[in-house]
């Protein structure tokens, strides 16, 4: 069963900064994930909520900032004083950090609440320009997104993101369409996401912070876990 940094080393630095990736980078787990929002003058940043009130000292939308007014704030002092002066960074910086790993990486589009125009083409323009296209899986919530990712980049891995236990997912998939079914750790458990993975689909499960639920999880055969803990994971899967 393979592991991803959820939005970095999330459990040990601030998540979805530099800092939490270069932490991530260290770790040989399979894969790292991140969330992607567009300012108002159009960059890609990544960040988890749509306002920037949780991870920083700031207060607002991310969509009605620019870029230099997202730079003027703090992301790291909210988790420890030791992080203070941490900065938001661009979807460009976090793939560097990962150009010379081998590490997979999944671009989550938060366009699940606004629907953010143009998102989908500038995400993929970056991505071919890096030459990740193999090591990329792009979810969302959106699935209109994940169709048209699809349509313009097939041969990109895609994800469906959902929170609940589905009834008949793989129909559902087929017609997005999307290759993988990204799951809330309980529904990834359930009927409908045991008959996806016997069907063939990788089902990947967030997020797993747990020795027992990542065991319970390994066990029904699910793919990939999403944890805030990698090393911890790791360490507790390799042992």
């Amino acid at each position: 069963m393979d592991i991803f940094a959820h939005r970095g080393s999330s459990g040990t630095h601030p998540e979805n900064t530099l800092i939490a990736f270069r932490e991530a980078a260290q770790l040989a787990v399979y894969g790292v994930e991140f969330d992607v929002h567009l300012t108002k003058d159009d960059h890609l940043v990544v960040i988890h909520d749509e306002r920037i009130d949780r991870t920083s000292n700031g207060t607002g939308f991310v969509k009605d900032m620019t870029l230099e007014e997202l730079r003027s704030y703090d992301f790291g002092s909210w988790f420890s004083s030791e992080f203070k002066g941490e900065i938001i960074p661009t979807l460009e910086e976090v793939l560097d950090v990962f150009s010379t790993s081998s590490h997979h990486l999944n671009i989550e589009l938060k366009s699940d609440i606004f629907p953010y125009i143009g998102m989908v083409e500038k995400v993929l323009s970056l991505v071919n320009t890096e030459s990740l296209k193999s090591r990329i899986v792009i979810s969302s919530f959106d699935h209109e997104a994940i169709r048209l990712v699809k349509m313009l980049a097939p041969q990109i891995e895609t994800a469906a993101l959902f929170m609940e236990s589905l009834v008949n997912p793989l129909a559902y998939l087929q017609s997005i369409p999307a290759d993988a079914l990204h799951l809330f750790m309980p529904a990834a458990i359930r009927s409908g996401a045991l008959d996806a993975m016997a069907n063939g689909v990788n089902v990947r499960a967030f997020t797993v912070n747990e020795e027992m639920y990542a065991d319970a999880l390994k066990s029904c055969g699910v793919t990939a876990i999403f944890t805030d803990y990698p090393k911890k994971m790791l360490d507790y899967l390799s042992s």
